[in-house]
């Protein structure tokens, strides 16, 4: 089957408030509320028939764009406007594939956006958004799962054409030769805010879920973590060390991620880090369990800042650096192998740059490039099944989760929502101390129930429990 030409006539934008159960403090910054924003879209195919689609993500200040002379509300309202941006592009796109409508609009949304004051990475969370829920509406529409539709490419995917390093990829038997599983490992995320032992814990949020590291190994049984740094290396090195004594005496067989959160001004400090790691017997066995570095130096140095010496001691990707098309060829030049998928980064740009991961490594030989799976507090419901769906398909083995950690699963929402969502998803989400969340079990998440009609959900959320997102 071609890929179909689809026109949009409407595209709803929506919110609701988030509490979160402990704070989450990354980089410079500390979340302890936000909102969610929900696309609703319709779309007509050219034989007249329609479908609804949906998407969701939170709405997190200080990641997108951390300028601190913007408050978290200015922040916020960044995130809206590239959304407006995208609504209306989509709007006034008339009939192309869903993959033509992101493409074609994708140069103008980020002019805009410049144009609002908004960074690429601002700008293009809009797009992400909007093309999940675009993408919902056309596997409903025939019938198809968002695997089958991705393997068969059914949005019409194709290399762009001014990307030179990719242009002449067989996209189509790329897509086709991906292979989802029924099951992806849990990364479990150790904030700078959260308490590692006992001893650490301040105040006790009396829900039953766990709080400190210590409880969460005993409860979901992680394999695999990610640690966030803070950009002072002493501290991160004490950070690491009270993790490591932790991870080493309850954890089991273990593998680490660590995130700089841009919080290093130059690869130095953080040679100087694993170093000093690597230089202590009793964290041997942290030092080996680490399998890369996100994003250690500030977006400005990303792309002028050699990493070479860096990547020598564990391999370093990009994450809020990818801002754009052009972001991960131009970090493999300055000694980056790796790069991030995001479901809020557009889930055509993951796929193309998976596709580069590829095409790089045969050229090469070897497997030196290579994608990781990260998340943005990615909530239960829409947003976490569909980057769960996208992540699998992109053959990844472990995605990083914090979004059940930090918020107490489905709590907030109404009893009929959380009912639909666990019973469409019974693999996926449990019933217990007092809300549907995610089930994660010996460290995994089963995602078999995801390969249904839709993009990834045989559920819907309350609309009516939403206000209309106010929007310049």
């Amino acid at each position: 089957m071609s890929a179909p030409r689809l026109s949009v006539p409407e595209i709803a934008l929506y919110e609701r408030d988030v509490a979160l159960r402990l704070p989450f403090r990354f980089g410079a910054a500390t979340l302890t509320r936000a909102p969610q924003a929900f696309v609703r879209a319709r779309i007509r195919l050219e034989d007249g028939r329609e479908a609804e689609g949906a998407a969701a993500e939170l709405l997190v200040p200080k990641w997108f764009d951390k300028n601190p002379a913007l408050s978290d509300e200015e922040n916020l309202d960044q995130l809206r406007s590239s959304l407006a941006l995208a609504r209306d592009a989509y709007l006034a796109g008339g009939e192309n594939t869903a993959f033509g409508h992101w493409i074609d609009s994708y140069g103008a949304q980020i002019g805009l956006g410049a144009v609002r004051g908004l960074n690429s990475l601002t700008a293009c969370f809009g797009p992400a958004l909007v093309d999940r829920a675009l993408l919902d509406a056309l596997c409903r529409a025939l019938g198809v799962s968002f695997y089958e539709a991705i393997r068969k490419n059914l949005p019409g995917i194709a290399a762009p054409s001014w990307q030179a390093d990719i242009a002449e990829f067989d996209m189509g038997g790329f897509l086709a030769s991906l292979a989802p599983g029924a099951e992806i490992a849990a990364r479990h995320t150790v904030g700078l805010a959260d308490a590692v032992r006992a001893r650490d814990l301040k105040d006790r949020v009396h829900d039953g879920l766990p709080q400190t590291l210590e409880e969460v190994v005993a409860r979901y049984g992680h394999r695999w973590y990610k640690v966030k740094l803070s950009g002072d290396p002493a501290a991160d090195m004490e950070r690491l060390t009270a993790v490591a004594l932790v991870l080493e005496r309850v954890a089991g067989d273990y593998h680490t991620t660590l995130d700089g959160n841009e919080q290093y001004g130059d690869v130095e400090g953080v040679i100087e880090l694993l170093r000093r790691v690597a230089s202590l017997k009793k964290l041997a066995r942290f030092a080996a369990s680490i399998a890369f570095i996100e994003q250690p130096v500030r977006r400005s140095a990303t792309m002028v800042q050699h990493v070479a010496r860096l990547a020598e001691e564990k391999p370093v990707i990009i994450d809020e650096s990818d801002d754009s098309l052009e972001a991960f060829p131009l970090a493999r030049r300055m000694g980056y192998t790796g790069v991030s998928s995001k479901a809020c980064k557009g889930l055509y740009k993951s796929l193309i740059n998976r596709a580069r991961c590829v095409l790089w490594n045969r050229e090469e030989g070897g497997e030196r490039y290579f994608m990781s799976g990260e998340d943005l507090t990615a909530q239960a419901g829409l947003a976490v099944q569909q980057d769960l769906a996208l992540a699998s398909l992109l053959g990844l083995a472990h995605v990083e989760r914090n979004g059940h950690h930090y918020v107490n699963g489905m709590a907030g929402l109404a009893e009929a929502e959380q009912q639909a969502f666990l019973a469409a998803h019974p693999d996926l989400y449990e019933r217990s101390d007092g809300a549907v969340r995610l089930r994660i079990a010996g460290g995994m998440l089963a995602i078999g129930s995801l390969d249904c009609p839709g993009f990834a959900s045989r559920a819907a959320p309350d609309w009516s429990a939403m206000r209309e997102m106010k929007t310049e």
